[in-house]
C-alpha cells in the first residue's frame, strides 16, 4: 500500500483547492461579475401613481425567484430566472379585480413589457429591466 507523506498530501490539497477556485472564477465570473440580482427584495416601479390612486406596481421577489407582482389594479404570481445579465419573467393568471379602464390597460401593458424583458442591471438601489422597453424598479426602503 502506497502512503503519501504529509507534505505530498498538503501539496495535492493545495492543487485541488487552486483548481476548484479557478473553476469557480470561470463559472461565476470572479470579481468582474455583475452585482447580485436583488432576490429577497421588494421593488417599486419608478413611476407616478395613476390618477385617483397612490399605488404603483411592485415586484416582491423571493429568494427562490418566485415573484408576486402587484400591477396597477390586479396582481399575478410569477417566476424570475436569472443567468448572468439575462433574465426571464414568466407569469400566471392575473386576479379579476375590476378597476377603471386606464388601470386595466396599465396592467396589460405592464405584463406585456415584463414578459419581453431580456436583460437586467443594478444601478445603485435601482433594478433596470430591459426588453421591448426599459423599466426601473427601486428597492423598497423602510
Amino acid at each position: 500500500m502506497h502512503r503519501l507523506s504529509l507534505v505530498e498530501r498538503s501539496r495535492r490539497m493545495a492543487l485541488h483547492s487552486a483548481a476548484g477556485l479557478g473553476i469557480a472564477l470561470l463559472t461565476f465570473g470572479g470579481a468582474t461579475a455583475a452585482p447580485d440580482f436583488p432576490f429577497g427584495h421588494e421593488l417599486l416601479l419608478d413611476a407616478k401613481p395613476m390618477k385617483g390612486s397612490r399605488h404603483v406596481p411592485i415586484l416582491d421577489i423571493k429568494n427562490n425567484g418566485d415573484t408576486e407582482i402587484d400591477l396597477w389594479c390586479n396582481s399575478v404570481q410569477g417566476q424570475i430566472t436569472v443567468t448572468s445579465d439575462t433574465i426571464t419573467i414568466t407569469t400566471g393568471e392575473k386576479t379579476e379585480r375590476q378597476c377603471d379602464p386606464e388601470r386595466m390597460r396599465g396592467d396589460d401593458d405592464m405584463l406585456s413589457a415584463l414578459s419581453q424583458v431580456t436583460s437586467w442591471r443594478l444601478q445603485g438601489d435601482t433594478l433596470i429591466l430591459t426588453g421591448s422597453r426599459t423599466m426601473r424598479f427601486r428597492m423598497e426602503t423602510n
